[in-house]
């Protein structure tokens, strides 16, 4: 169940609540007239089904509502209601399944703004996997993929395909291209200090790494990880049953690829850079291929089951009086 929280102008609030209460999905409104300072108007208050969430929010959307009110969506994560229960039963499809477009494109956008955060963890967890490979560590190795922020800028490229969000779409580039871009640029520096310092020679590069290897050795397998843990990861984005992105950013060897590019450019080591170029791209590619397919996919079912919903609600809205 999530809960809708509307400020809207007075003049629209009617056309908001006959929407409200003529969905079947919606199993209770409020309305505090005049409680809304700005915009000028009322708040009013819904509980939905999350699997019509998005065609109730759809419906507000061509009112207008978002020109100039807000419409706050949030989880009730728990509730006892009666009429809550019928509306989750008339509303076709599982709620853990459903997809809140609203709610999946603010993730994506937060997750792919180029701010001080993103570029800290980008750079630390590029520095750790820098560390992790000199010391041939997977444990180290495991450590920079959890820290690694750029599954959310990956999984904003599909979605941005899907939907249509070409602003998205570009946001989402900047991110990766700046955020790999400077991570590398800073690994490659602290590799040349840290061989002028004599802590790292090119042997530690060039030399027997068993455990760390799969960095600059890209095959039909490093491929197929990624497709397989971007599904997974989108899944987890978009399902209200959370949990699975850990082990996506645990099976990706963007970060540790990244990390033995700027150690390659360091000490020269061309086969370590080309190497890890490729299995870069690899992933990179892989996941954003799987991602934008696991969201049309998405797209597709819940825009089927959103008609199958439409005409159910048809039937069960009242007839209009007779005068």
């Amino acid at each position: 169940m999530l809960q809708l929280r509307i400020s809207v102008r007075t003049e629209l609030a009617d056309d908001v609540l006959q929407v409200l209460t003529e969905d079947p999905a919606v199993s209770s409104v409020a309305a505090v007239r005049g409680a809304s300072i700005k915009p000028s108007g009322d708040l009013l208050f819904a509980d939905v089904a999350r699997e019509a969430a998005n065609d109730v929010i759809d419906r507000l959307r061509t009112l207008g509502v978002q020109d100039d009110g807000t419409i706050h969506v949030e989880p009730v994560t728990s509730w006892l209601s009666r009429p809550g229960l019928e509306a989750e039963r008339l509303a076709p499809g599982s709620g853990a399944d459903s997809v809140v477009w609203l709610q999946v494109t603010q993730r994506a956008i937060e997750d792919s703004e180029t701010n001080w955060t993103f570029m800290s963890f980008m750079v630390l967890a590029t520095l750790i996997a820098g560390v992790a490979i000199v010391l041939d560590s997977p444990v180290l190795v495991v450590g920079a993929m959890i820290l690694g922020p750029e599954f959310g800028p990956i999984a904003a490229l599909g979605l941005a395909l899907v939907r249509r969000r070409y602003g998205l779409l570009r946001r989402a580039v900047r991110a990766l291209v700046l955020g790999f871009a400077t991570a590398i640029a800073v690994t490659f520096l602290a590799g040349l200090a840290a061989g002028a310092l004599g802590w790292v020679t090119g042997d530690d590069l060039t030399g027997s790494r068993p455990a760390t290897a799969f960095i600059y050795r890209p095959d039909q397998w490093s491929f197929f990880v990624a497709v397989v843990a971007a599904a997974a990861g989108v899944l987890s984005m978009t399902s209200s049953r959370v949990g699975g992105l850990t082990g996506v950013f645990v099976s990706v060897t963007t970060i540790p690829a990244a990390g033995n590019i700027g150690l390659g450019l360091a000490f020269g080591a061309w086969h370590e850079v080309r190497g890890s170029a490729l299995q870069l791209v690899v992933n990179l590619t892989g996941m954003a291929l799987a991602g934008w397919v696991a969201l049309a996919l998405q797209q597709v079912v819940w825009s089927r089951v959103s008609r199958r919903r439409a005409r159910l609600a048809r039937r069960l809205r009242p007839a209009a009086p007779i005068d």
